[in-house]
């Protein structure tokens, strides 16, 4: 049958997950970092989820699409998990890949990105990695000491002339072998001519953010 249903501009979405807190009906969930319609019997095409998207990445749009059906929405959310059970579970990366290394500097979700720029160990000694730094930005990571400077600094001035971000944060540990990630993101931001601010956090060995 014909009728209204939502439809879902994956290039727009950034999966902040804010329309799957606005659909009722539990129709909507974030899948490999993007919003996707579960099951279409879900929704009910009214699209009380439009609202919800910071983006603008929801429509509504007619096609043929089954029936909206209420019992299967009650056996739907007689199964899934509470609000802070879905959001304790869901990871807060929206793209992929996010090695440095294997990053490419034309990818659409870096284009004038809030830009996080992580070393290696950073998400292993701070519990709070996901909710405290990642949500809202596009994360790339990197070892200062193991990897190719040489290389990262080709590659990061090359992201920034490229995708030219609006802002750049930069985490580390305050150990000794990470004092140079931040250094090379200064000096590739120089050659590549950005003025986004550059900020830079530090985290300690028992996983505190140092003031």
């Amino acid at each position: 049958m014909k009728r209204q249903i939502i439809k879902i501009d994956e290039e727009r979405c950034t999966g902040c997950g804010e329309c799957v807190l606005a659909c009722a009906e539990s129709a909507l969930q974030i899948v490999d970092g993007k919003a996707r319609v579960v099951a279409e019997v879900l929704c009910d095409g009214l699209g009380a989820c439009l609202g919800g998207c910071p983006e603008g990445a929801l429509t509504i749009e007619e096609r043929d699409a089954p029936e909206f059906s209420e019992a299967a929405v009650e056996q739907r959310q007689r199964h899934a998990p509470g609000e802070g059970e879905a959001r304790e579970a869901s990871s807060l990366l929206t793209h992929w890949p996010v090695q440095l290394g294997l990053v490419s500097p034309a990818a659409p979700h870096l284009r004038g990105s809030d830009l996080l720029i992580v070393a290696d160990c950073v998400p292993v000694a701070y519990r709070r990695f996901q909710e405290d730094f990642l949500q809202g930005r596009t994360v790339v990571m990197a070892c200062p000491k193991l990897d190719d400077s040489k290389a990262h600094m080709e590659k990061l001035v090359d992201l920034f002339r490229t995708a030219r971000p609006r802002s750049v944060k930069v985490v580390t540990m305050e150990v000794p072998c990470c004092f140079g990630l931040s250094r090379l993101v200064r000096q590739a931001a120089d050659f590549a001519c950005l003025q986004a601010p550059i900020e830079d956090v530090v985290i300690t060995v028992g996983g505190e953010q140092r003031a």
